[in-house]
């Protein structure tokens, strides 16, 4: 691919004005919803007291500083609090970015170009200026070196021109109207802070970034802290009033669910975001509540289910047959097994994108319909004519749903001998889940004991942070939990997640081994969709596909998040819609005690 590099002369950049204008930022569709000259994000206070500290307990660990290559464990806080990009997400809106790094954004008619001009008050924690020619190698530099989705993006630019002093044209294949949007959201580093390092090898070097926060004292695999930068350049943004208040950001790391509690109820810890109903309501009568020194805060969120559950590992004979994925399916007794561990408090997810507008309901019509429709041979049952997860009747032995199990079983070839389900070659129907936490070992445990009823033989392997996530990166697994976090603006992530490249290609998240034409044409048509009607329409159907495919066995969402934290800990009574989110916490809390 070839990449320019080159100044635009005065005539050219005045003929280009005709097409587009800078501005202070950009939407997926329409205008965002904050002008020009807004004051601060909706749900940040701009008076918040800086000051005080907030501590995370947090399962594994860490040997990487890196969070952008597949080698190693990285702490989220590296890209969350120390590294920026050139535009910023306002989490009150499905997607709309505002200026950070960059003062301003134009794209052409078409967005088959963008163009970014930098914020001449941009700098690094070092004090050096944020350049053109940083921003060009972070991009090209995460393509060449770092995870799959930065490549799959990268490889839509044609090629790239300095316009201006601290402006930079990307010039673009055409056809994503996401695109600016995900390169305006790219983590820009400082070029000459890697020169002589091997950018895709695992190091605990902290980098030198723009954000907030620089990386202060750490053990790997024990704890790390962020330290509130004095001199941090955007402080006094719009977009960063009332945001990054606390002085020091701090994880510590631990090998449970378990031990992570007993920290934040021996005060070690700050935050506890609590999953467990029963535990909720019950067993807040620790020294530290009764005391006073614990709050119960409740937020509610506007944002899409996502995906959570046990994933098929398609790739494995085992499960390559749909029938044999319906009927484990049938088998996962949910409504019993949500009343014993969660006293039936939390809804089923019914899809991936449930608890939104963006889910698809009862038989496609209109422009989903016309989407679906050239795939019509390829679709599994129940795609164009509705599909739904199966009810039990919260009865322990389940005993419908298991004879619909049998039946689909015997029809792709599995028959019971001995007490034993083999197939014609006599192979026994044998598999593993892989587990890395506690967390979700019991429900693990009430499945293994419904299939046994089956006559399948299930292995529960419980196995340490890294080896688990070297297993899963390479796909080595039969049957794993994972959660896929979504949003209300799902774009070229997608690829990422569902995309056939995905099948072989190590790293990515298609860890059920998703290889639908079908799916890639969805995530297409939502990338090109030009009106919001052609998006909604795009999302129900890949929504609707990826639930017939039957590659999970969804568990339960919760529409709200339970966060138990140190009552000197506080956030603004305006909530975003995404609610408990990215940009939430630490983002735009403070601490009272520093007041």
């Amino acid at each position: 691919m070839t990449r320019l590099f080159l100044t635009l002369s005065a005539a050219l950049l005045a003929g280009n004005a005709a097409f587009a204008e800078p501005q202070h930022g950009i939407a997926m569709y329409g205008d965002p919803a904050l002008g020009q000259g807004f004051e601060h994000l909706p749900y940040a206070n701009p008076d918040a007291p800086k000051g005080g500290e907030i501590v995370f307990g947090e399962t594994g660990g860490f040997d990487s500083l890196n969070p952008y290559i597949i080698k190693g464990r990285s702490p989220w806080g590296v890209q969350a609090h120390v590294v920026e990009s050139l535009m910023g997400r306002n989490w009150d809106e499905p997607f709309s970015l505002y200026g950070l790094l960059a003062e301003t954004i134009e794209t052409g008619p078409n967005r088959e170009w963008v163009e970014f001009t930098l914020n001449p008050a941009a700098r690094f924690s070092d004090g050096s200026p944020v350049t053109v020619e940083d921003v060009v190698w972070s991009m090209e530099i995460l393509a060449e070196q770092g995870r799959p989705n930065f490549r799959s993006s990268w490889d839509k630019v044609e090629s790239w021109e300095q316009t201006g002093e601290r402006s930079v044209r990307f010039n673009l294949t055409g056809g994503d109207l996401e695109l600016p949007l995900i390169l305006g959201l790219r983590p820009i580093l400082k070029k000459a802070d890697w020169e002589g390092q091997d950018f895709a090898e695992s190091t605990t070097r902290p980098l030198i970034a723009s954000g907030p926060y620089v990386i202060g004292d750490f053990e790997p695999n024990r704890y790390i802290e962020f330290d509130r930068d004095p001199d941090y350049w955007g402080a006094d943004l719009p977009f960063n009033k009332g945001r990054h208040n606390l002085d020091t950001i701090r994880y510590d790391f631990f090998g449970d669910a378990a031990a992570v509690w007993t920290a934040f109820t021996a005060g070690e810890t700050s935050i506890f975001r609590e999953g467990n109903i029963t535990k909720w309501r019950e067993e807040y009568t620790f020294g530290r509540a009764e005391r006073g020194e614990i709050a119960q805060s409740v937020v509610p969120h506007q944002r899409p289910s996502g995906m959570n559950g046990f994933v098929f590992n398609t790739r494995k004979d085992i499960f390559s047959d749909w029938r044999v994925r319906e009927a484990l399916i049938l088998a996962f007794n949910f409504e019993w097994i949500n009343d014993r561990l969660n006293e039936s408090a939390y809804p089923r997810i019914t899809s991936y994108f449930a608890n939104s507008q963006l889910a698809y309901e009862g038989v496609p019509t209109g422009l989903e319909l016309a989407l679906l429709e050239p795939y019509a041979d390829d679709l599994l049952p129940g795609t164009l004519e509705g599909y739904a997860l199966p009810k039990s009747t919260g009865d322990v032995r389940n005993r419908r749903n298991l004879r619909k199990a049998t039946a689909l079983l015997e029809q792709a070839g599995w028959t019971i001998d001995g007490g034993t389900l083999v197939n014609a070659e006599g192979e026994p129907f044998r598999f593993e889940i892989l587990l890395r936490s506690t967390a979700n070992e019991a429900i693990a445990n009430i499945y293994a004991d419904a299939l046994t009823r089956l006559g399948i033989e299930v292995e529960i392997n419980l196995i340490d942070g890294a080896q688990y996530t070297e297993r899963r990166n390479a796909y080595d697994y039969d049957m794993i939990v994972n959660r896929w976090s979504l949003s209300l603006s799902p774009g070229n992530e997608q690829r990422f997640y569902w995309g056939a490249e995905g099948v072989e290609t190590p790293g990515t998240r298609n860890y059920m081994g998703v290889n639908s034409p079908a799916v890639d044409a969805m995530i297409d048509a939502i990338l090109t969709s030009s009106t919001n009607e052609e998006f909604v329409a795009a999302t129900r159907a890949l929504d609707r596909t990826l639930t017939a495919g039957r590659y999970t066995i969804p568990f339960w969402f919760i529409p709200v998040s339970r966060i138990a934290h140190d009552s000197s800990l506080t956030f603004p009574e305006a909530l975003p819609i995404y609610g408990d989110w990215i940009g939430f916490m630490p983002d735009v809390w403070w601490s009272e005690s520093s007041e």
